[in-house]
């Protein structure tokens, strides 16, 4: 069994210097997911799930266009930690500032969010509930000793999500204690590739990580963070 991660593409986070926080590709983002499409167009999944965010939805158009007979559907639990909605519109310098600082808070406080957004706990306990209940449905389940039960024959899964959620499905499957700032340690670029893979161990299967943040598949001046 294999689950390969994708990270949206480029967003326009910022239009004529306001804040977004649904937005779409940019023009750049768009290059860049189209390429992703390429790379994937001769890989077959058995499933794609997509983020409901619109840069993941727009990120993905290519792709399942390459991939009309995998099943696609839209998972709620794949969306990127939720911002305060407030911030539409916003002064983009106004939101800098404000994660310029919250960079500073101790880590009590990290595990809080920002105010007026999803806190980090809701969000984790959100993407690993979605997830663990996504594997469960194809009969993937994990014991009381941390190890998974991986039946012969468990689909390719096609993940198109963000960084933020991303990072915690890799610090779920590779048993990682989860930290408030899992978008840090596991640092991607837009529109990389992740591949996770079950390996046999003692008798049932460990998930390892065998590629992170590639973009072999961009050229280097379409390679954004």
């Amino acid at each position: 069994m294999e689950l390969v991660l994708v990270r949206h593409a480029q967003p326009e986070w910022s239009r004529d210097q306001t804040a977004r926080v649904d937005p779409g590709l940019t023009v750049l983002g768009r290059e860049q997911a189209d390429l992703t499409g390429r790379r994937l167009c001769d890989e077959h999944f058995d499933q794609v799930l997509v983020s409901t965010a619109t840069r993941a939805l727009e990120t993905a158009s290519p792709i399942v266009t390459h991939h009309q007979q995998s099943p696609r559907y839209e998972r709620s639990w794949l969306h990127e930690i939720h911002m305060p909605g407030a911030w539409e519109g916003t002064p983009q310098a106004e939101v800098v500032r404000i994660f310029s600082e919250a960079r500073l808070r101790p880590r009590e406080a990290w595990w809080d969010g920002v105010p007026g957004g999803e806190s980090f706990r809701d969000f984790h306990a959100r993407v690993t509930t979605g997830l663990v209940a996504e594997l469960a449905e194809i009969g993937v389940e994990q014991d009381d000793d941390g190890l998974w039960h991986v039946p012969d024959g468990s689909p390719r899964l096609l993940l198109i999500a963000h960084a933020g959620t991303n990072s915690v499905v890799l610090s779920r499957l590779l048993g990682l204690t989860p930290e408030p700032w899992e978008w840090e340690r596991f640092a991607s670029n837009h529109a990389s590739l992740t591949v996770l893979r079950a390996v046999p161990i003692a008798g049932r299967h460990i998930f390892s990580l065998q590629l992170f943040s590639d973009v072999s598949h961009l050229p280097t001046e379409l390679v954004t963070a």
